[in-house]
């Protein structure tokens, strides 16, 4: 698995789908439809999506050992 980071290309929005796809070795475009779909059921998937945006680190600003943790 590689390293969760925001990737600097492929994104639509904050690129928080394009590093679970890449995370999880599937394609952006079906993390995508797995979020709309998970839409659909009551929960905190929005706020979710939020703080991850604001947690997970750019891939262009991850450094050496600090992203080799995630």
């Amino acid at each position: 698995m590689s390293r969760l980071a925001r990737p600097t290309s492929g994104r639509m929005i904050g690129g928080v789908c394009a590093a679970l796809a890449r995370r999880f070795g599937t394609s952006a475009t079906t993390m995508r439809v797995i979020f709309l779909v998970s839409c659909l059921l009551p929960g905190p998937q929005f706020l979710l999506y939020l703080a991850l945006w604001i947690l997970l680190p750019s891939e262009d600003k991850v450094g050496g050992a600090a992203g080799a943790a995630w």
